[in-house]
């Protein structure tokens, strides 16, 4: 693990020397020498060094210069430097500052003139600013428009000190006149902004008297009016009725920045369904209008946040979503398909799944990069509409079939899972998918994908001629047999006799073995053999392509494979006796089948493949031969219909499992019996638009289903709140956490628990990990026994554990020396950034396998049932459990269970729980975690080994 290594560098920047270098630079007549000087001065004084003797040198070498860099230099020096002494009054030599910036403000150029009235709003001494306020006042007429916004901005400022409204009394007035007057957009916003912000009242009477004009202002002072709209509604909601309209007119605005605002607007402030409708339709406009991916990725954020609250409308908008489709980011297309999964209706599903075939036929006719990937996805939702209305399953089970050769194993192997769920599910479809399949089972390439269609075949060909044709198949795809032969002077030859060629020592065929993760989370020893296997020359010839599927796969030394045929074809055979062909056939057929399983079993026990046939693919193979030689009722039994049972209930309990989530998701809303309820149709509509009508409505829904009722939870409140300080210290403080996806808010209480006013005190605070404060909270004066709320905000960039840290600094009256009080750490909980998710089996074992980073954590609990276990981690480490319970049910000693967590982040969790009850009853084993980055996990594995001994 990587550790911080601090290094203290020794500069001697306040040295007398470099002090003197800065102040002859600044006396004398090189422009360029005075810039970098005082760049130097400013940067030192950032740094916390303090320059005394240069204040004179400036006001009498560099105030008085013309140059534009020079003076904007200036300025920033002015704002940073300390302007009061240590009792808060203003430094005699600042007087000297305030002709110059009464110059500066009438000054004939209007650069000067702006960046002096920009740098006055960050002027907080009114003693400074009030002989200026003549020379402000007087730049609200000038002729430029860069002055004009500037001396607006400046008046805004000043009116918001303590002491404004006495220095600035007509203020609000003569900004009122001049936003009728003005004509800059930019100023007349600034101009808004100021009524807004210091007189709101004159800024609503401003807005009804031009409501007619409001689409036709400016962009930016249209922003500021959807900010005053959304403060006045917030605190009014009864006003809304005729804000909601000048709204809706803005939907229509040239700028998408202005839309997107309003449909932000109308959805916080309305809840009708023609209010819901157009934000809806505006985001679906801005969706399509729109390039950057970003930017569509917040839209559809913003969508998705629709859904739950509005799904009618939403409904109706599905397939102004699925035109997102078009994108070629695979992010915006993933979280189209998402939203629109959850949407689909018996009204709509036919055309949804028309445009998801349509988009899968384009995945074929172009060549992009990621192709494959999105038909995967595409495969996967074209499944999930397939499950929740099986009428649709025809339309598409076919085209997806020509995709089982598809040279991407995931897309292929969801389509051979669909067409194995579908033939279950819909018998109509059983003759056409097998007929389908066993056409085109030669273009299958993957072993995996070889084996689901194998199982197919032996399961649903229950006609003769299906059987036959099955048998047949899976003859043509092995070839001619035997799979080798040996030439008479020893060497090996090919089936059709022909000599190979010495295997050359640079091209041996590499085996290699790998721990494979079985569907129940648990390790099993795989054995594969590389691609120099399949070229080699005693076992093949020519390319995979001129060779049957089966029997390439099976000379690279795929024995999995092999005992999967000879299990099918047995399966076949036990069937022909079954649909009443002749003994003579099905000895036939059975002598056929005898015949291949021995050739398998010679090549596995040769020398031509590097690595000989595993022991658990020969004892299956040696199993099909004793049954096909000697069958009784029960064996049949138990190969005919078990294992398709086994598969039907192992669909019900997924079906089972999705109907249990979606009732969890559901929102359970529950209203107080002495709730107030207002009757509709006895509520007077005098002066009421059809839109307020509607708002008034679902407000009455809402507030009869109990939606507005918040599920405060005071305990789980009074868990954030952590102690910083102890009790017997002069300043005690508390802090409050609010974690919200990347944002994370510190409310922290202090209080003066001493008789003497605290001066300058300051909350410093520092982070450690991929935490990163947004700003320094300021500093206080904080009077005897009194309190203070200080807020601070801290940005998060990912789930590695981080820390926050610091301490408390302030003056008193009576000691010279500052006084630090040093606060306890704060610990951020990985579990305010991970939710449970789900995710399919072939997923979660494709990501164990990818992710590089693995946490062992030895099992050592106090607890001794192991589905107890199991629940405990479950609910310590805000997980799912992907396991389904009936592969949970029984109690033989040992749990395996698999679980799965998503973070804010996008970061995936990935644990597997492996326990045993010992002879004493204890529980042993391990649980890994296993993700992408290795914050993750190693915060997993320390919460766990936190929580997991229980109660």
């Amino acid at each position: 693990m990587e550790k911080s290594c601090s290094l203290l560098v020794h500069f001697d920047s306040g040295t007398p020397a470099l002090a003197n270098e800065i102040k002859l630079a600044l006396e004398g007549n090189d422009v360029d020498a005075k810039i970098d000087a005082l760049k130097k001065s400013i940067m030192m004084l950032l740094n916390g060094e303090t320059l005394p003797q240069l204040f004179i040198t400036i006001v009498r070498y560099v105030l008085p210069s013309e140059d534009h860099t020079v003076q904007k230099l200036l300025l920033l020096y002015l704002e940073i430097i300390d302007k009061t002494d240590s009792k808060g009054k203003i430094l005699p030599e600042m007087i000297l500052i305030c002709q110059n910036l009464r110059n500066n403000l009438q000054h004939p150029n209007e650069y000067i003139r702006g960046v002096t009235l920009r740098f006055l709003c960050r002027l907080n001494e009114a003693e400074l600013i009030e002989p200026l306020i003549p020379s402000i006042l007087a730049n609200l007429e000038h002729r430029h428009p860069f002055v004009r916004r500037n001396a607006i901005l400046a008046i805004m400022s000043v009116y918001k000190l303590p002491q404004g409204e006495q220095l600035l009394v007509d203020a609000p007035e003569g900004i009122e006149r001049a936003l009728t007057t003005e004509q800059d957009p930019s100023a007349k916003r600034n101009a808004f902004l100021m009524l807004f912000n210091c007189a709101q009242d004159r800024a609503i009477n401003y807005l009804l008297s031009h409501l007619d004009n409001v689409p036709n202002w400016g962009e930016q002072l249209q922003m500021v009016v959807l900010e005053l709209i959304r403060k006045v509604c917030r605190s009014n909601p009864g006003e809304k009725g005729r804000y909601i309209k000048i709204i809706i007119s803005l939907l229509n605005a040239p700028s998408a920045a202005v839309v997107y605002e309003c449909a932000g607007t109308l959805v916080s402030l309305s809840s009708a369904p023609t209010a819901i409708r157009a934000a809806a339709n505006t985001y679906c406009q801005l969706l399509l209008s729109q390039s950057d991916n970003n930017v569509k990725l917040i839209i559809l954020d913003r969508l998705n946040e629709l859904k739950p609250s509005h799904r009618e409308v939403m409904i109706d908008m599905i397939m102004d979503i699925l035109r997102a489709l078009s994108s070629p980011n695979l992010d915006i297309r993933r979280k189209t398909l998402d939203i629109v999964l959850e949407l689909i209706t018996p009204r709509n599903v036919d055309e949804v799944v028309l445009t998801l075939k349509k988009e899968v036929v384009k995945t074929q006719s172009t060549e992009l990069e990621k192709n494959g990937e999105y038909r995967q996805m595409l495969v996967q939702a074209i499944h999930s509409c397939a499950i929740k209305f099986p009428e649709v399953a025809s339309t598409v089970v076919h085209l997806l079939m020509d995709f089982l050769g598809d040279s991407n194993v995931s897309s292929a192997m969801d389509v051979i899972l669909f067409v194995r769920e579908i033939i279950e599910t819909n018998p109509k479809l059983r003759v056409s998918i097998i007929t389908r399949l066993l056409d085109t089972f030669y273009q299958i390439r993957s072993s995996r994908v070889c084996s689901c269609a194998l199982w197919i075949i032996g399961e649903y060909c229950l006609s003769a001629s299906e059987v036959e044709n099955g048998i047949t198949t899976i003859k043509q795809s092995l070839g001619d047999l035997p799979f080798f032969t040996v030439a008479e002077d020893g060497e090996t030859a090919d089936a059709k006799g022909l000599p190979s060629k010495p295997q050359q020592p640079n091209s041996a065929a590499v085996s290699s073995r790998r721990p494979a993760i079985l569907a129940d989370g648990t390790y099993a020893t795989q054995s594969a053999a590389s691609e120099t296997a399949i070229s080699a020359p005693t076992l093949v010839q020519g390319s995979l392509a001129s060779v049957g599927n089966l029997r390439s796969l099976i000379l690279s030394g795929d024995f999995f494979l092999a005992a999967v045929v000879a299990c099918t074809l047995t399966k076949l055979v036990l069937r022909l006796e079954e649909v009443h062909l002749s003994k003579v056939e099905v000895n036939k057929a059975s002598a056929g089948v005898l015949i291949i399983m021995v050739s398998i079993l010679q090549l596995g026990q040769s020398s031509v493949l590097a690595q000989p046939i595993d022991n658990d693919s020969h004892d299956r193979i040696v199993l099909c031969l004793r049954i096909l030689c000697n069958t009784g009722d029960n064996t049949r039994k138990i190969w005919l219909q078990s294992c398709r049972q086994s598969f039907v209930k192992m669909l019900s309990d997924k079906q089972f499992r999705e109907s249990e989530e979606i009732k969890a998701k559901a929102q359970v809303s529950h209203a107080q019996p002495d709730d107030l309820i207002d009757f509709y149709h006895l509520k007077s509509r005098k002066g009421m638009s059809q839109l307020e009508l509607e708002d008034e409505v679902q407000d009455d829904l809402k507030r009869a289903t109990g939606e507005f009722t918040k599920d405060g939870d005071d305990v789980n409140k009074l868990n954030r709140i952590l102690q910083l300080t102890g009790f017997s210290d002069p300043v005690y403080a508390e802090a409050y956490v609010t974690v919200h996806q990347y944002d994370i808010v510190l409310d922290v209480t202090i209080i003066n628990r001493t008789k003497e006013t605290l001066q300058n005190l300051c909350l410093e605070l520092a982070t450690m990990g991929d935490l990163k404060l947004v700003e320094r909270p300021q500093n206080y004066t904080l009077a005897p026994e009194s309190s203070k709320q200080i807020r601070a905000n801290i940005k998060v960039s990912s789930t590695e554990t981080g820390v926050i840290f610091g301490n408390i600094v302030y003056e008193t009256t009576n000691v010279l020396d500052r006084t630090v009080v040093v606060l306890n750490d704060i610990h951020i909980d990985i579990m305010d950034y991970i939710s449970p998710a789900t995710c399919a089996d072939v997923a979660f074992r494709t990501m164990w396998a990818e992710f590089e980073w693995e946490n062992k954590v030895a099992v050592n609990t106090v607890i001794l049932d192991e589905k107890e276990f199991l629940d405990h981690i479950v609910k310590s480490t805000n997980m799912k459990c992907l396991t389904p319970p009936c592969a949970l049910e029984g109690d033989c000693g040992y749990l395996a269970a698999n679980l799965y967590a998503k973070s804010v982040f996008g970061e995936d969790a990935l644990v597997n729980l492996s326990i045993e009850k010992q002879l004493d009853g204890k529980l042993t084993g391990y649980i890994r975690i296993r993700s992408k980055t290795q914050g993750i996990a190693l915060s997993l594995g320390d919460k766990i080994t936190l929580k997991q001994k229980g109660g």
